[in-house]
């Protein structure tokens, strides 16, 4: 097997390593000091199509694979870890469930402007009284009619703040465990979500 990078993805990381030595290296200390999103800077990723890298195109991605989008994560860790991990939170745990299993609908209407960097996604797992641990997580999804009613309680939500989509992590089933949950794509317009204080981390 052949672990060489392609001359494409070469050229990939090389310009990657330009991308952040210009943008992102001036700024990454301010950045954390100030715990401030780096909204500059998730602007232009966007314009380079780095946002969505390992997504078809028709949802907004560049059509690329995974390995290139680990390579412009490696890059921009080494600039700034926490940008690098916005990135991948909303590349990675955001996009992913909707690519994986979300309707055609939702794709379209959730991945393009995420993808494009016209909205801001966060992944809310982690709860005050249960961690990561799902199987201990206490928030729930009821299906009332043909919609389902959230409640509970996230913390360290990344991009939380600041998100336009979420996608949440409820139980629907609490006879299986942590087989018994269930991923919500929610828009921020749905309504009922109180931000609450904002740590230093």
């Amino acid at each position: 097997m052949d672990f060489r990078l392609t001359e494409e993805q070469e050229l990939i990381r090389a310009s990657a390593r330009e991308f952040t030595q210009k943008y992102l290296e001036p700024i990454a200390a301010e950045l954390d000091e100030e715990s401030r999103y780096p909204a500059e800077v998730m602007a232009k990723l966007a314009e380079m199509d780095w946002l969505g890298i390992p997504y078809p195109t028709e949802y907004g991605g560049a059509g690329s694979d995974y390995l290139t989008f680990a390579i412009v994560i490696e890059e921009i860790s080494r600039a700034c870890a926490s940008t690098g991990f916005t990135v991948s939170a909303t590349t990675g745990l955001v996009l992913t469930p909707i690519f994986q299993f979300g309707t055609e609908e939702q794709k379209k209407k959730f991945m393009i402007p995420l993808c494009k960097g016209e909205k801001v996604g966060a992944f809310a797992l982690t709860e005050p009284g249960a961690g990561t641990d799902p199987a201990s997580a206490t928030t729930t999804a009821v299906l009332e009619g043909d919609e389902y009613v959230i409640n509970g309680t996230k913390t360290f939500v990344s991009n939380g703040p600041l998100a336009d989509i979420f996608v949440v992590i409820a139980v629907t089933d609490k006879t299986k465990g942590a087989r018994g949950m269930s991923a919500f794509v929610v828009p921020k317009e749905a309504g009922g979500i109180t931000v609450g204080k904002h740590f230093k981390k």
